[in-house]
């Protein structure tokens, strides 16, 4: 054997050993700041991930749409581009249908009942229901639960006939304002303010956290302890990438995963509980409760929504949301 053959198989034997000691670069990126339970649950998982695997994984957090927006996410993801996002549940829409379920009204009792539906065999399948389309579910991640707020108390559906009520751009939501004869109107959310603020709109719905940071309750006389709906994230991944990983570090990842997004939900109602009590201290808006029998007539008042939807998002996912209201 020639010396020079040596050398080469020296040198590549060096490459390969080179190549190999590369960690893998997991790029998660998302639309929001550190401080959010989103953003402290990216930057949970990063370290628990890297500690997990030194040397061998290292996760590269983006917030605030350092690298792509709430627009180009889910292309980036596709194109990998990046290996990790979290959107919103209702942008999901044209991957899949059966997510709806967590748009529809008055659907869930409160965020523990959300929890026990997402742990659920059901809650579970949904993560992969878009394997098809390239996407993964790694979780499921709270932002927390929607209050209704407007200009008059909203105790009852009735309350709300006439009025004019801000709505991201959902289907469902829209049809749950027509069931109780308001007028849904699709807004950007940066516009929210001023349309509340100037009368173009009367009512809306957002979780605490969104309530507070965007100052709602500065032109918002009433809001409802109606916990009607959930606002949630889904954490997913692009499924070719995730498969294509090593089993153990798919394992560790997986399990990282788990754990991060334990820490980002507590965070999310911890804050969801903080954000509910400085509105009460500002004293600009008066928090109202909903009684059992109120959350009754509005759930009521809400069976056709959910029966419209029940063929694209399926009777039995239904059915096993509403079966986590009771444990």
């Amino acid at each position: 054997m020639s010396l020079r053959f040596l050398a080469v198989a020296a040198l590549l034997a060096v490459a390969q050993a080179t190549a190999s000691a590369q960690p893998i670069v997991i790029k998660y990126s998302h639309v929001v700041a550190d401080q959010t339970p989103k953003g402290q649950a990216a930057l949970k998982f990063k370290e628990l991930a890297e500690k997990k695997f030194p040397g061998k994984v290292e996760v590269q957090v983006f917030p605030n749409s350092q690298l792509f927006g709430d627009g180009k996410e889910m292309e980036a993801l596709l194109l990998g581009d990046v290996q990790i996002i979290a959107p919103s549940l209702a942008k999901f829409g044209k991957y899949t249908p059966k997510l709806q379920v967590f748009d529809l009204p008055f659907l869930f009792d409160d965020i523990a009942a959300v929890d026990r539906f997402q742990a659920s065999p059901t809650g579970q399948a949904l993560l992969n229901s878009m394997t098809k389309k390239g996407i993964k579910g790694l979780g499921y991640l709270h932002n927390g639960m929607k209050q209704l707020s407007a200009n008059k108390p909203l105790h009852l559906p009735e309350d709300a006939k006439g009025l004019k009520f801000r709505i991201q751009s959902s289907d469902v939501l829209e049809a749950q304002f027509k069931a109780v004869g308001a007028n849904p109107q699709k807004l950007a959310f940066a516009e929210v303010y001023q349309a509340l603020q100037t009368g173009v709109v009367d009512g809306t719905e957002n979780p605490w956290s969104n309530t507070y940071s965007k100052k709602f309750y500065e032109v918002q006389k009433f809001i409802m302890d109606s916990e009607h709906g959930v606002l949630d994230y889904m954490v997913i991944t692009n499924n070719k990438w995730w498969e294509g990983l090593p089993a153990d570090i798919r394992k560790g990842l997986a399990e990282a995963m788990t754990e991060s997004i334990a820490y980002g939900n507590k965070v999310a109602f911890i804050e969801a509980a903080n954000y509910r009590q400085k509105v009460i201290e500002a004293k600009k808006a008066e928090v109202l409760p909903m009684t059992k029998e109120e959350i009754k007539q509005w759930r009521a008042a809400m069976q056709p929504v959910w029966k419209k939807f029940e063929p694209e998002i399926g009777k039995d996912i239904i059915a096993a949301a509403l079966k986590a209201n009771n444990p």
